[in-house]
């Protein structure tokens, strides 16, 4: 009786580590109930002896997966496989990409803010004279959340001075396949033949998939990566890059499944 108990505290740890794997590789997406439901899992688990040797023996891989990339940059190629580079040339529009924001600061993220800068860095160099920004369903973020197209525009007006670039929003979109299907409805419109497409350097590859998709001319030309350093010299880069990797496989088996497809 004694060891079945010790079996189930030690399944409710393991399903709460699972819940900390899951809220930082989920992107800070995993809901409270999912976290709460792997503890309860792991706890039951541990009462029925076939079920904890296969949550044992799963752990152990995951651990030793992770630590391998931790410890190694193993993780170089499949990330870099995720960025898609372009020279940039003169084109009709920059397409600032959407990010996240801060909702308890009212502050864009620092992915949103790095693929801001390189859109005005495009627009001061004279490869287009129109910005666009996203502005977010309401189905994102919690109520009161300030939009990223505000933010966005709001950082627009203290950095640059008047008149600065001509800027259009992209209204009410929730995913990136949103933002294409509104650029290409704006370059039909008014005859764009090409767009400067500006994204994180791993949600680039497949950001220009879609906008291809779409049948709108881009180049790539991602932003800076400024949450970790891309060659992967530190440990806390590889958790990082490993993050990006699941993030990114998530997105593309849930619209393979026929989801919809994250940001």
């Amino acid at each position: 009786m004694e060891r079945r108990w010790q079996n189930v505290a030690g399944g409710g740890a393991l399903g709460a580590a699972l819940g900390l794997l899951a809220a930082f590789f989920g992107d800070v997406r995993a809901p409270v109930g999912l976290l709460l439901a792997l503890v309860l899992a792991g706890t039951l688990a541990g009462a029925w002896p076939p079920a904890w040797r296969a949550l044992r023996l799963g752990a152990g891989a995951l651990a030793l997966g992770l630590w391998l990339c931790l410890l190694t940059p193993v993780l170089r190629a499949p990330l870099a496989a995720l960025t898609l580079a372009q020279g940039p040339q003169p084109a009709d529009a920059i397409v600032v990409l959407g990010g996240g924001v801060q909702c308890g600061t009212r502050t864009l993220e620092p992915s949103s803010l790095s693929r801001l800068v390189r859109g005005l860095e495009l627009w001061r160099a004279g490869y287009a004279p129109l910005v666009t920004v996203s502005e977010q369903s309401g189905r994102i973020g919690p109520r009161g959340c300030p939009k990223i197209s505000t933010l966005a525009q709001a950082h627009l007006r203290a950095l640059v001075p008047s008149p600065g670039p001509q800027v259009v929003t992209l209204a009410n979109v929730t995913t990136t396949r949103d933002e294409a299907a509104r650029v290409r409805d704006l370059a039909r419109a008014r005859g764009w033949t090409r767009v400067l497409l500006v994204t994180s350097p791993s949600h680039s590859r497949r950001a220009a998939a879609l906008f291809r998709a779409q049948g709108v001319g881009v180049l790539s030309v991602p932003a800076p990566e400024i949450r970790f350093d891309e060659t992967l010299p530190l440990p806390s880069d590889r958790l990082w890059a490993a993050r990006i990797l699941a993030y990114e496989g998530l997105s593309r088996l849930k619209a393979a499944l026929g989801g919809t497809p994250e940001r």
